[in-house]
């Protein structure tokens, strides 16, 4: 790097998934700054491993944390996140804004089987067939559509799920999403993508988020030319609605927020009890620039039907 050239933070957490996004941002960016330097800096806090590793949701937490720390101490200039994973129970810290969302990619989930498995749907698989998943959501959802499977928890990242679902583990399939798939699947593999009525994706999904500092006024109107409005909309009312039911990333609800054609915003939320048995459902529209207004309307929603008692079960 020359003396003059101007040097670019990016921070974000160390997982292969939330590199690739930093260096998505990196990419926006550096069209932008012709010239300058940007490095993406993996960042783990040190406790992380200590209360169950990064995917726990005391690590996720912690990541979180250490992120908006180095923001602030200014030993990093943006911060890429992960919406799914940042709380939504928690203002973000004074001095923190994100300025940019990005357009989300698909947020559809799939069923990747065994390698060399004779199965191609989840309607296939056989009575009392293993099936993985690392996340609360997606294991009351399938419960709910196959009671007759049984549910194992499954651990890391999507790419090392279907390594560990390949190593002869037990597991016939693994539910993961879709856009968390990094490395290429074999074309003999079979994968099944799961409709939204099958599996409605956690708040936030595949939604990328990069925050800066508040008094940064360079760095915000940058951001302002990478964000996409329809996404910040999308996300601002899922959020509003995870918000609204006191609920966090590993509690066993959904939400996914679109446009319709005309333009308006429309919501689906839902809270199932933990082995699908029991499901509320709302599903809501408003105007495209009612995103909160939205959000507290579906969780309220859901709130009147009584569903403060399976979010705590």
């Amino acid at each position: 790097m020359s003396p003059k050239q101007e040097l670019l933070r990016i921070g974000t957490r160390t997982s292969h998934t939330a590199l690739e996004h930093a260096r998505k941002v990196r990419a926006l960016v550096a069209e932008r700054l012709p010239g300058a330097h940007i490095e993406v800096l993996g960042i783990e806090p040190a406790a992380e491993r200590r209360v169950g590793g990064p995917a726990s949701l005391h690590g996720r937490t912690l990541a979180k944390r250490e992120l908006d720390k180095q923001l602030l101490d200014g030993k990093i200039d943006l911060a890429v996140h992960w919406m799914k994973e940042v709380p939504c129970d928690a203002p973000l810290p004074e001095g923190v804004t994100f300025g940019a969302y990005l357009k989300r990619p698909d947020v559809h989930d799939v069923v990747v089987f065994r390698q060399g498995s004779p199965y191609r749907s989840l309607d296939e698989l056989p009575t009392g067939s293993a099936v993985g998943t690392a996340s609360v959501h997606r294991a009351g959802q399938l419960l709910r559509h196959r009671p007759d499977v049984r549910v194992h928890s499954t651990y890391g990242d999507a790419d090392s799920q279907i390594e560990t679902l390949d190593t002869g583990r037990g597991y016939e399939a693994v539910v993961v999403a879709r856009s968390e798939i990094a490395r290429p699947q074999p074309p003999t593999r079979a994968v099944e993508v799961l409709g939204l009525d099958v599996m409605c994706p956690p708040i936030g999904a595949a939604a990328i988020g990069v925050a800066c500092r508040v008094d940064d006024d360079r760095l915000s109107d940058l951001l302002y030319t990478i964000d996409v409005p329809v996404a910040r909309s999308h996300i601002t009312a899922e959020r509003t609605l995870q918000h609204g039911l006191r609920a966090h990333y590993d509690s066993p609800i959904a939400g996914h927020c679109t446009s319709t054609p005309d333009g308006r915003l429309s919501m689906r939320g839902l809270v199932f009890t933990r082995d699908g048995r029991h499901l509320v459902e709302i599903c809501e529209q408003d105007a495209a620039n009612r995103p909160t207004r939205l959000g507290t309307r579906v969780s309220a929603g859901l709130l009147s039907r009584g569903v403060g008692a399976l979010i705590t079960v």
